[in-house]
């Protein structure tokens, strides 16, 4: 993908519409929002799903700390951010730096009843655990029939 903005649209999507109806707005928020058009690429990251509706997402946050790094859940929002207390003066001379090192902000929209499990910082790899917790009202039921 490069660098250009994109526009997602109804016509872009029109073959998902053709049997659902007012998801348009679901679609331009979750694709259009700045988070998603501005993400820098830093730090790297992985989503996976480990078994029904348990999800992680694994970053991989080399030379921070717990204390350096912030989670926090809003309005169906995750987002994960991150700052760096690495000094950058005079005191140190760099023949070659690789590590970027540098503050950052991820955010992940999250799905309807979605619900972060636990975050867990070790070997400069946080894992953030989350699963998904559908009410059993909305579950799909059986009906008999009289």
């Amino acid at each position: 993908m490069t660098n250009k903005q994109f526009r997602i649209t109804t016509d872009t999507l029109s073959p998902l519409f053709k049997t659902s109806i007012g998801f348009d707005r679901l679609v331009n928020e979750f694709f259009n929002e700045p988070a998603f058009n501005n993400a820098t690429g830093y730090p790297p990251y992985n989503i996976s799903k480990t078994k029904d509706d348990i999800y992680e997402i694994t970053l991989a946050v080399a030379g921070f700390k717990k204390a350096d790094i912030e989670i926090e859940l809003e309005d169906g929002t995750l987002k994960i951010s991150g700052t760096s207390n690495v000094l950058d003066g005079d005191e140190i001379e760099y023949l070659h730096k690789g590590i970027a090192e540098r503050n950052f902000l991820r955010t992940f929209k999250l799905a309807e009843h979605v619900e972060v499990k636990q975050a867990k910082l070790e070997d400069g790899i946080l894992r953030v655990s989350l699963f998904r917790n559908v009410p059993d009202a909305l579950k799909p039921q059986k009906i008999s029939i009289k």
